[in-house]
């Protein structure tokens, strides 16, 4: 049974979403103003902690000398190709068939718990992001409350999760010392832009993940180009062939998962307030992006990233359309 004062609890809590919904500026306001007050001891107590290396990043020696043994990055902008799917004649029911049998049927799933006392965090972090791959850059840009300090950094834990209104989510890994600088600016603003990462540009993206001190803009280190906004204080990146202005809509903090002179890991969701598409990447109506123009970037495990160089179709299939050619699909609907 849940008691009164719990109904009670989550009467107020739905009542507040709703309201919040109607007046997003307000909702807002209400929502940081309380944020702040329950953790602005914790983030001062951090902000104040001598500066800690962050162990997810990894340290690489004589980087210059291996990457200059492999061959070198392909810039012709050949055509990406579009190819047949790696199983056109696959039926309903088939599975996965076209895996080699030899590991689809012998190979043992270990199982992982991610809590073990001797489980690391940083087992956790690089399991996730070498299995959960390919992963989108959410390059961010924003401003801090003064207006004083601009900030750019790359994000992995990133994704549009709406188009109707159109939605994104990005993640905040708790880490050592005080919170990243986009997260402070993100709180205490609520706006940012959110700008796509094509091949032509990953050094200048990657320099901005330097660990620099807060003030220092990573504008003027990664030489990237500002360009101006109209609904948001923050420039989008000139560079980026897809821009999007947005607006928070909400903060959750993980704070049952806090610990001692670390960071509060977190999520951030934005409302898009405007689109900026280059216009020799876009079609007539502005409703599809050229791959061959966007030549997106995407982050896998490690320090690696890929690159798209083919592509093929699989249409969404429709039960109607589909039952009279599939004798398990007319089994199955007869159920």
């Amino acid at each position: 049974m849940v008691s009164d004062k719990v109904a009670r609890a989550i009467q107020s809590r739905i009542t507040t979403i709703r309201s919040g919904r109607h007046n997003l500026a307000r909702g807002y306001t209400g929502l940081l103003m309380k944020r702040q007050s329950s953790s602005q001891s914790a983030a001062s107590s951090a902000a104040a902690a001598a500066p800690a290396d962050n162990p997810i990043v990894m340290r690489v020696t004589n980087f210059k000398e291996t990457e200059a043994s492999r061959p070198d990055f392909d810039h012709s902008k050949t055509p990406i190709t579009v190819t047949k799917s790696p199983d056109p004649s696959w039926s309903y029911g088939d599975g996965a068939r076209g895996r080699d049998p030899a590991t689809r049927d012998t190979a043992a799933h270990i199982e992982v718990d991610p809590y073990a006392p001797d489980r690391s965090m940083v087992s956790n972090y690089r399991l996730l992001v070498s299995g959960i791959a390919p992963r989108p850059i959410g390059f961010i840009s924003t401003k801090s409350a003064d207006g004083k300090s601009e900030n750019l950094a790359p994000f992995s834990y990133f994704q549009v999760i709406d188009h109707d209104p159109p939605m994104f989510i990005v993640g905040f890994s708790s880490r050592p010392g005080p919170p990243k600088d986009t997260y402070r600016n993100l709180s205490e603003t609520g706006e940012c832009v959110i700008n796509t990462v094509s091949e032509d540009m990953i050094e200048a993206v990657n320099a901005t993940s330097i660990d620099a001190p807060y003030g220092v803009s990573e504008w003027d280190l990664s030489g990237l180009t500002k360009a101006p906004t109209t609904t948001v204080a923050p420039a989008r990146v000139q560079e980026s062939v897809f821009s999007i202005e947005g607006k928070v809509v909400d903060v959750n903090e993980f704070k049952d998962h806090a610990k001692d002179g670390k960071s509060v890991a977190a999520l951030v969701l934005i409302k898009a307030t405007r689109f900026w598409v280059r216009s020799d990447a876009s079609n007539a109506d502005y409703s599809h992006i050229d791959l061959d123009k966007l030549r997106p970037i995407a982050q896998l495990g490690g320090m690696a990233y890929g690159r798209i160089t083919s592509t093929f179709d699989r249409p969404r299939p429709r039960w109607n359309d589909e039952v009279p050619k599939s004798e398990l699909l007319r089994k199955l609907g007869a159920v």
